[in-house]
């Protein structure tokens, strides 16, 4: 995703969210994203001990890069790509990503990167801890993912 600071500098937005909890795992900014960045993000996911089995994603090119590719080699996670122009091939990915830009992209006006991270995190907590969902029973993501496991 992309949005705009409030001088018109453009900033990118990377969104990984768990598709059976619907839990947003992670949301980062940055004025640019590269495969580095990425794996940036998905090592220290993994040092907190959520890594997937398998990580859809878009042809973006932060996504076909050899870093992104070497850490998924490395981690034994299988790269699983939709195919081009075909955003429906990752449904909760596009669906929390319309979310995300209505609820917080296009209600603030971000003075810098800093703010938007911020709010951006704060967006992703409030999702994640104080939302429930129909599709959960009516349960936050973390209480369904702590039930899930509780229970199986």
């Amino acid at each position: 995703m992309a949005d705009r600071l409030a001088d018109g500098r453009r900033f990118r937005v990377l969104t990984l969210v768990d598709n059976f909890s619907r839990v947003r795992l992670a949301i980062a900014a940055d004025f640019s994203l590269s495969g580095e960045k990425v794996v940036e993000v998905l090592d220290r996911l993994s040092g907190a001990g959520t890594k997937p089995k398998i990580l859809p994603v878009d042809n973006g090119p932060e996504f076909i890069s050899k870093a992104l590719d070497a850490w998924a080699h490395k981690n034994g996670v299988c790269l699983e790509f939709s195919r081009p122009g075909k955003p429906t091939d990752n449904l909760f990915i596009e669906s929390f990503n319309g979310k995300l830009r209505t609820e917080c992209l296009d209600q603030n006006w971000f003075a810098s990167l800093p703010e938007a991270k911020e709010k951006l995190e704060a967006h992703r907590k409030e999702y994640n801890t104080q939302r429930p969902h129909t599709a959960l029973n009516y349960q936050t993501p973390e209480q369904h993912l702590k039930n899930w496991q509780t229970n199986k």
